[in-house]
């Protein structure tokens, strides 16, 4: 099966197959979700860095051998603890040659992981979820994978098409350096050095040899929520953060994309690099660094 991903297993419960961008946590929408009050919500993710899954602490902490981790190169045998009593064995990690991916009219290529949802409105988009009433849905049957759309299932490989709402959608091949290696283009914004300092209600953005962006309200907020994650963060646990009221996930996502386009806004007009606040392609949200970038986390 094309698929990257780490089968673990919690203390009396199932093993659970985790993919790239996948959480553990105690949130219900969690991939691996732990009904525990020492469990954050968001508490760890895993992420496919180059040829290598590894495990990225977020909102908790955790453990091998008594050892803080600030990340894990997962391996089989490997015992992850998360609190006293608590501890995730890792039972195998399945590294294929090459992954599943779906792209097509306005969508670029998405790597597929565990059951996605293909949405075409506003915009075509792959959440990495479960949503009921979406037009087709892509999900993994252990041995391959599935598609369906109005009703009927089929059976997906590499090179089969399909036409959803006018669109055109492809599945795709994608080898693993490739699903891992962050790609991004300046987009005409101008690449030098920036330092970041980030302290939750404003956020100062300098350029070496450039002027300096003050940023605060929501945008603020936004950069300084993924400081404190240190890492790629779903755009979806992203929004509760800024949004904690709010509960329908649709108005989450216009509320978080309206969000980001007026930051890219102030920082093309600031003549910084606007992919700084980028999407992976994974339903992640992450700061994208380049050699020479610095941030303090004031938060």
């Amino acid at each position: 099966m094309m698929r990257a991903y780490v089968r673990l297993r919690p203390p009396n419960g199932h093993a659970v197959e985790l993919g790239h961008g996948d959480l553990i946590g105690r949130l219900w929408s969690a991939a691996l979700s732990i009904s525990d009050a020492r469990v954050s919500e968001a508490h760890a993710m895993v992420s496919l860095r180059g040829q290598e899954l590894l495990l990225l602490p977020l909102r908790g902490r955790f453990a091998v051998d008594g050892q803080r981790q600030a990340s894990l190169v997962l391996a089989a045998g490997q015992s992850i603890t998360l609190a006293d009593g608590l501890d995730l064995v890792v039972e195998e990690v399945s590294l294929p040659a090459s992954v599943f991916a779906v792209e097509g009219d306005g969508l670029p290529r998405v790597v597929v992981s565990g059951v996605c949802s293909l949405l075409t409105r506003p915009r075509p988009e792959l959440v990495p979820r479960l949503v009921p009433d979406a037009p087709a849905h892509l999900w993994g049957d252990g041995e391959g994978w599935c598609l369906t759309m109005n009703g009927i299932t089929r059976a997906l490989e590499v090179g089969d098409t399909w036409e959803l709402d006018g669109r055109r959608f492809r599945a795709v091949g994608l080898s693993l350096d490739s699903a891992g290696r962050t790609v991004t283009r300046l987009d005409g914004g101008v690449a030098r050095p920036l330092r970041i300092v980030a302290q939750f209600d404003t956020v100062h953005i300098h350029s070496d040899g450039g002027g300096a962006l003050a940023l605060s309200g929501l945008a603020a907020r936004l950069v300084s929520e993924i400081v404190a994650f240190d890492g790629p963060v779903s755009w979806e646990v992203l929004a509760k953060e800024l949004w904690p009221d709010e509960d329908d996930v649709h108005l989450l996502r216009h509320k978080l994309d309206v969000t980001l386009s007026r930051l890219r806004s102030r920082l093309r007009e600031a003549q910084v690099r606007p992919d700084l606040v980028r999407s992976d392609g994974f339903g992640k949200v992450e700061l994208f660094l380049l050699d020479g970038d610095r941030v303090e986390d004031r938060t």
